[in-house]
């Protein structure tokens, strides 16, 4: 049996990546046997030896083989082609996969291994620019055995390896972190994008951010809030709640103000409830029913709009708010801007520009259509109502940009 201090390390693709982690296991003593395509990939790699003829011959080499290729095609050729890895397998080998493919894949490689008694993990790795300098998280996949028997070498390029489960775990967890990291940067740019129209320098927006959270704990205290059975408890989620969506309402009253486009906020908004785990929204008799759909109509159609029927007894007014804004426009499931494009398609086929008009200038004012996106829209459903019945939703598209751009003129930025 091999010694844990003995066991041999292999390197499959030699980029940023597997590169650096070569070079990690290097400085930490263990120098890989090492492929890649290029035969001079290794010349700026310190300690790290002149690649191989093949993946095989690092298979036989090697006891823990990291493949860091780029996609799923060349992690089946590297680990299952002719002279791929498992072309040479023997009883000590462990192959661990650092590569970021879909699920499918993973365990199909395992298979792959299973099937000629090769061990094998999945190892989602970052951050990626610190790999020469043992300084990645190693986010690894597989049976606590071969997790165990492969950790020296995990060991000597990650400065801690994180077992989240069974083989397809580790990637699970990449993935998801990269949602996170994907997701967050959207939100970083429509707040900057916020910030810049109401003449505010996004690098102080970054230093509040830095000075006020160092250590990024906001980002992920939503996570952290979850109790030992994985749920919110429902007393902080309803604490949480009305900040949330206070803090949410102003920033989209604050993009429509200036024009600003922000679909994750409106998205934010919308699915606030379910973000907190709280389910679905209240039911008629734990609110105020016709105030919710007076709220839900300046919601709809700009603030403001609901005063022309407050206080009004006349019973299709007082049905149209409690009814169709508070029960059908406010439930979950779609956006405002979703049931927008539903309701304006549903009046293309009457013909009504007025009504037209008060949908389109709807979605203007809360930003979640542009004019160019109306006129789009227009020839779109043109199509499918028959031209004659586009003219009108032309007319009533266009009264409505004609309206709001003589009551937002875009700024001198906004016109270059």
């Amino acid at each position: 049996m091999t010694d844990k201090h003995t066991l041999r390390a292999g390197v499959v693709g030699l980029g940023m990546i597997g590169g650096g982690v070569a070079v990690s296991l290097a400085r930490s003593g263990r120098v890989p046997a090492v492929y890649d395509i290029r035969p001079d990939a290794s010349a700026d790699l310190a300690g790290v030896p002149d690649p191989l003829a093949s993946p095989a011959q690092v298979a036989e080499a090697g006891d823990v083989v990291m493949v860091a290729v780029v996609n799923a095609d060349q992690a089946r050729e590297v680990i299952g082609g002719e002279k791929g890895l498992l072309s040479a397998a023997h009883p000590r080998l462990t192959i661990v996969l650092l590569a970021t493919v879909a699920l499918p894949v993973v365990h199909e490689l395992a298979g792959l291994c299973a099937a000629r008694g090769v061990g094998f993990l999945d190892c989602g790795v970052t951050p990626g620019d610190k790999a020469a300098e043992n300084g990645m998280v190693a986010i690894v996949g597989g049976e606590r055995a071969t997790v165990d028997a492969a950790l020296p070498v995990l060991d000597d390029w990650a400065k801690k390896v994180v077992h989240c489960g069974p083989p397809g775990a580790g990637m699970a967890t990449k993935i998801a972190r990269n949602v996170i990291t994907y997701g967050s940067w959207r939100t970083v740019a429509e707040a900057t994008a916020l910030a810049r129209a109401a003449g505010v320098d996004p690098a102080r927006l970054s230093e509040v951010i830095d000075t006020a959270d160092p250590e990024g704990r906001t980002l992920l205290q939503l996570l952290r809030m979850h109790g030992p059975d994985g749920t919110l408890p429902e007393p902080v989620s309803r604490q949480i709640e009305p900040l949330m969506t206070k803090d949410l309402d102003a920033a989209r009253d604050l993009a429509t103000t200036l024009a600003v486009d922000v679909p994750l906020v409106d998205v934010v908004r919308t699915r606030a409830r379910q973000t907190l785990e709280l389910g679905d929204e209240p039911s008629p008799d734990e609110r105020d029913l016709h105030q919710y759909g007076l709220e839900m109509m300046d919601q709809v159609y700009g603030p403001g709009f609901s005063t022309a029927v407050q206080g009004s007894s006349d019973p299709f007014t007082t049905g149209t708010v409690d009814y169709l804004f508070a029960q059908v426009w406010g439930r979950g499931g779609l956006s405002v801007r979703d049931r927008r494009l539903l309701t304006l398609g549903v009046a293309a086929t009457v013909g009504r520009p007025e009504l037209i008009q008060i949908i389109a200038n709807g979605g203007l004012v809360n930003g979640e259509l542009t004019a160019d996106e109306l006129r789009e829209a227009v020839l779109h459903l043109a199509v499918y109502t028959g031209w004659c019945k586009a003219t009108a939703t032309q007319a009533g598209v266009t009264a409505a940009i004609d309206a709001h751009t003589a009551a937002h003129p875009p700024t001198t930025q906004e016109r270059k």
